[in-house]
Order: C-alpha cells, then sequence, then structure tokens
C-alpha cells in the first residue's frame, strides 16, 4: 500500500509538472516578424523569422558560404506582391513565393522561388527559381545582432529589400509599373458624375506626364472647393514647374491665406517657403 501511495504521489508530482511546463511562455530565440508595405497601387509582405547573433561567427560558420540558405531562421521565408513587380529584368507576377539566397564572401545570390516551403536546404529545387539576382555585399556602419530584413528607399514605382545581420548588408532593387493601370482608371472616372480632379491632377504633376492638363484639373478642383488650400498649394506648385510664376504666385498666396484662416501652421511654412522661391 505504502508503495502504491507513493507511486500514485510521484505521478501526480510529474503530471503537474508537465502541466506547468506545457502552459510555460518563453522569449523566443528567433522571434517572427511579420512587415507589410505599401508599394506602387498595391502592397508586399514579408515573412520571417530574426535569429541573433550571439556571440557567434555568422556568415562563412553559421551560415555557410556557397549554399542554399533560407535566409532567416525557423520556418521559410517568404514575400508576397498584390501587384506584379520586377525584380532583376524579370516580372514577378503578383502572388506569394520563398525568398532564398546563397551568401558568398563579396556577393549573394538572392532568389525568389516558387517555393514556399524551403525551411531547410534538402527541400531547395533549383527548377522552381522564378528569380536570381547577383547583389554585392556591403559593410554595415555598426554590427546588427539581429537579423533584419526591412524596405527602404521607397518611391512611387520602387523600393529596395535590405538583408542586414552581424557586418554585412545586400539590398535587392525592386520597381513597379502601374501607370497603364492608373491611366485606364482615371480614363473611366474623369467621364464620371465626380471626376476626382484634385487626384488626377496631384498624379498627372508628380509622375511629369501633362502639366497643363495637370493645371486645368487643378482649376476644375479649386472651383468645386475654393478653400480648399492644399489643393491651391498644389496648383501653385504644378504652375511653378510650368514656369508660369505670376500664376504660381496668385494661387500660393491664396493658399497661403486659407492657410491662416484655418490655422494650418503647416500649410502657411509650405506656401512661405514657396512664395520665398517665386522672386
Amino acid at each position: 500500500m505504502i508503495k502504491r501511495a507513493f507511486a500514485l504521489a510521484c505521478g501526480l508530482t510529474l503530471a503537474c509538472v508537465a502541466s506547468e511546463a506545457q502552459g510555460l511562455k518563453l522569449p523566443q530565440p528567433s522571434p517572427a516578424q511579420t512587415i507589410k508595405q505599401d508599394f506602387g497601387i498595391g502592397s508586399v509582405e514579408l515573412s520571417y523569422s530574426r535569429p541573433a547573433v550571439s556571440g557567434r561567427k555568422v556568415f562563412g560558420d553559421l551560415v555557410p558560404f556557397d549554399k542554399v540558405w533560407r535566409t532567416g531562421a525557423n520556418g521559410a521565408t517568404t514575400i508576397s506582391f498584390t501587384e506584379d513587380v520586377t525584380i532583376g529584368d524579370k516580372l514577378v507576377p503578383a502572388g506569394k513565393y520563398g525568398l532564398l539566397s546563397i551568401p558568398s564572401k563579396d556577393s549573394w545570390t538572392i532568389i525568389i522561388s516558387k517555393q514556399v516551403n524551403v525551411n531547410q536546404p534538402a527541400l531547395y529545387k533549383q527548377e522552381e527559381d522564378l528569380v536570381r539576382v547577383l547583389v554585392k555585399t556591403m559593410k554595415t556602419p555598426k554590427p546588427v545582432e539581429s537579423f533584419t530584413i526591412q524596405f527602404s528607399d521607397i518611391t512611387p514605382t520602387s523600393c529596395a529589400l535590405q538583408i542586414m545581420w552581424a557586418n554585412t548588408a545586400v539590398t535587392l532593387p525592386i520597381t513597379t509599373n502601374f501607370d497603364a493601370k492608373v491611366t485606364a482608371q482615371l480614363d473611366q472616372l474623369m467621364k464620371s458624375d465626380k471626376p476626382p480632379y484634385f487626384n488626377a491632377a496631384m498624379y498627372y504633376m508628380n509622375s511629369g506626364k501633362d502639366l497643363k492638363q495637370a493645371e486645368a484639373w487643378f482649376t476644375k478642383a479649386t472651383e468645386e472647393n475654393a478653400g480648399a488650400f492644399w489643393v491651391w498649394h498644389n496648383k501653385a506648385k504644378c504652375e511653378a514647374k510650368m514656369g508660369k510664376n505670376a500664376e504660381a504666385k496668385v494661387s500660393a498666396q491664396k493658399s497661403l491665406e486659407l492657410a491662416k484662416t484655418a490655422g494650418n501652421g503647416d500649410y502657411v511654412a509650405l506656401n512661405e517657403k514657396l512664395l520665398a522661391t517665386l522672386k
């Protein structure tokens, strides 16, 4: 009886320990991160895990040179695009892909793969590659403890995918061409009951299209909302780009007065700066 009671007590103790262990939550050594970046008229999303240096030699040791790497830790690293993009010289259709790499001492091969499950080199199939781009390595200004992938240098048509860890960084350029889609949308919307005059004018001005058309649309936008100081300001910018400084001064002064009335200090300052360049 005593032995049976002792065994029962031990069993209950072990069960309690196991139960507590199952409920124990600890920090992950390679925490996952998902980042989403608006890009062009769509977005790009990246999911990966972030190992730490932790005093180790990384490239050429922990991450061997000249071998396929999942570009992170734990699960596969993936990248998704909601619109078509161009990487290297190849069109990448909208969709979800694996982001792999082959690090070398002076350069890396960045791979966009149709495989989204490569969490170990044995699973990799080169025939599933969609894009391969060779990029040069750079030395980081200071050591990067946690493996980092981020988007930088974002413009309406381009961005840079930066990969950094330890003392090494590489950059992958990504571009998108959405002009045809936007132009098609504008062609339809400008025929509607409420044409988006301001947004259409901004697109034409900022993308270097027909400035005369942009100015006409800005004028229409001011007629619809005469108190919109932001519209008057951008109309002035458009006129300045066209070399019509006299007209730009009138529009900027109008915007300045409206911004003061509205108590918007930001546009007051913007107009004052613009007017100073039109003297």
